[in-house]
């Protein structure tokens, strides 16, 4: 009988579960995991993981003070991540405030926080990766932090540039998107594409190229799909997170699933890039599909994150009148 096609990209490729839902991650059973405000406020308003907030809300109370909604919420991110530790083998990525893409100390802090606050829960930094918007401000605060041994996943990647400054500042793992970038070229006209000529799969081959070419040790994680598609053509990428649905998609689908990228026949890498940031900044501006989408992204997180500070404000005005 011919493996799944799940079966088939997991003996070649390190599978992750793009979801918050502890549920889901336990049977689709991926080797890492990444949550982030979208995929946390979904979990929150889940009944089933009730318990885990009214827990959070319950320390909130008692802590008291102006911070304790904020408070609240990075107790729930980082409850919901020691939940998935006991589930994945491998990593789980934990996001910094998306409102703080623009400011390198204070995503150094919370990065801190977040791995102390794990501490406390008997969970190693060698188990969770600190999600940062890949800003030239988030960027420059990866580099502090692998400086200090916190490995860090710099995410909404568009761009060749995004991925060569990240490598520089030694990032553990970046995560390019897929699907969004197949989004921006389908509203500005472009297409019909097929998996081969996606432009969210050439970015991300484009990306593996480079850093197989050059030595690169940081791990390129592709995310965001639309389809599986564009998953089996980047079958053979370091790493791939990928929502439950297509999850389960790919693990009823039978066939055979060709490997698309290996450090051996990456092709032929774009010249080298020097970045420093007016480089990057003006190779930033002149993709005006990463420029948007990275801005979007984050004011997509920011919306999702303030959504689930009202909700957690609520609820701590509820418990404090009870």
């Amino acid at each position: 009988m011919t493996a799944s096609k799940l079966d088939q990209l997991r003996a070649m490729t390190t599978v992750v579960a793009d979801t918050g839902d502890i549920e889901a991650v336990r049977r689709l059973k991926p080797v890492d995991c990444t949550t982030n405000p979208t995929l946390l406020l979904k979990a929150v308003e889940t009944p089933a993981y009730a318990g885990l907030v009214e827990e959070a809300i319950a320390w909130g109370k008692r802590q008291g003070g102006t911070g304790a909604v904020e408070a609240v919420c990075d107790r729930l991110a980082v409850t919901f991540g020691t939940e998935l530790t006991k589930i994945v083998p491998g990593r789980v990525s934990t996001e910094v405030d998306a409102d703080l893409s623009f400011d390198t100390d204070a995503t150094i802090a919370k990065a801190r926080a977040i791995i102390a606050a794990y501490k406390e829960r008997g969970v190693g930094r060698e188990r969770i990766l600190i999600k940062i918007a890949s800003t030239w401000e988030g960027i420059q605060a990866a580099r502090v932090l692998q400086a200090e041994g916190i490995d860090c996943n710099l995410t909404l990647l568009f761009a060749l540039p995004q991925a060569v400054a990240a490598a520089d500042a030694k990032a553990f793992l970046i995560s390019p998107f897929v699907g969004r970038i197949l989004d921006w070229h389908v509203k500005a006209g472009g297409g019909p594409y097929t998996a081969e000529t996606d432009p969210g799969v050439v970015s991300v081959r484009t990306i593996y190229s480079y850093y197989k070419a050059y030595g690169i040790d940081t791990v390129v994680m592709g995310a965001s799909f639309r389809n599986t598609g564009e998953i089996e053509a980047l079958a053979g990428c370091d790493r791939l997170t990928i929502g439950p649905g297509l999850l389960d998609e790919l693990a009823g689908a039978t066939g055979d699933l060709p490997r698309k990228l290996s450090p051996e026949a990456s092709g032929k890498a774009s010249q080298k890039l020097d970045l420093d940031e007016k480089a990057f900044r003006f190779a930033m501006n002149e993709d005006p599909m990463a420029t948007e989408k990275l801005a979007e992204g984050i004011r997509g997180f920011v919306k999702d994150l303030r959504s689930l500070r009202k909700l957690v404000a609520a609820k701590l005005d509820e418990a404090k009148a009870a």
